[in-house]
């Protein structure tokens, strides 16, 4: 078994197997809180799995079992965030990893066992699918500790939930059950805590084998359809299709059917 890839000294872990990488926030002992130096680490893991053309899906998941990522690491907040200024430095500091992830070509899936809060439900939603447990719980306690979410962030909340919900999320700074997020559209699915590793696996293990030109441009798409008609590069869209149209790998799909066999596709 390969080990893992170590990143921010630790707290970022990366490994992979069978077409799937895995990122794991690795600070157990704070619920796996982010600080600055894990934005970067896990950045540079995105790098090396969007350069492995092996890779076909991503999953980021917390160490420990009790959170996912409980928030941004609050023992920086004096150092990094005292203020509007420090705060922009900080949302600079950590630009790099939110932009990795948010465009990141490949598909992610957020598995969730545990506390999913504040900059941590900012990761869950800015990934493709959300993947939770039983007893795992959600919220944005922004008007708690008396900040403001940026647009982006907010912008993904609204696109899950709809303004009204997203308004009672950001507003009463509480917290979601499982089950509520799942009833919202908050979260994909739901499984029992002790079933979670294996449903992931399941879902992850049907993408590593879909056609990965496919995945690239059908992502593409559906996060242009969320976006403002001017921010949308449909050139990037329409070359998206023609590559797929154009690929082995469409020829290799009619095959299998004509042939009722799956199909082994390459990504050419």
């Amino acid at each position: 078994m390969m080990s893992d890839m170590v990143f921010a000294e630790g707290k970022i872990l990366a490994r992979k197997a069978d077409g799937v990488g895995t990122i794991v926030f690795n600070q157990p002992e704070k619920r796996n809180a982010m600080s600055i130096a894990m934005w970067d680490g896990m950045a540079e893991a995105l790098d090396l799995f969007e350069a492995d053309a092996a890779i076909r899906c991503v999953v980021l998941e917390g160490a420990g079992g009790k959170a996912f990522v409980s928030g941004a690491d609050i023992s920086q907040f004096e150092k990094s965030r005292s203020d509007a200024d420090a705060q922009k430095q900080y949302n600079e500091k950590t630009s790099h990893g939110r932009l990795k992830l948010a465009e990141f070509p490949k598909p992610v899936i957020a598995k969730i066992q545990g506390f999913c809060m504040g900059g941590g439900l900012g990761i869950a939603m800015s990934c493709d699918m959300r993947i939770a447990g039983t007893g795992s719980e959600f919220g944005i306690p922004a008007a708690k500790l008396g900040i403001a979410y940026g647009f982006d962030m907010v912008s993904n909340l609204v696109a899950l939930v709809g303004p009204a919900q997203a308004h009672f999320i950001l507003m009463t700074g509480g917290r979601v059950s499982a089950e509520e997020a799942e009833r919202l559209g908050l979260i994909n699915k739901l499984y029992p805590a002790e079933t979670l590793d294996a449903e992931v696996a399941k879902i992850t293990s049907t993408i590593a084998v879909n056609a990965p030109l496919s995945l690239r441009a059908n992502k593409r798409t559906v996060r242009a359809v969320l976006a403002d008609a001017g921010d949308r590069d449909m050139a990037a869209i329409a070359a998206d299709q023609d590559a797929c149209f154009d690929s082995a790998d469409y020829k290799e799909g009619r095959r299998a059917f004509m042939e009722k066999r799956k199909p082994a596709f390459t990504g050419a």
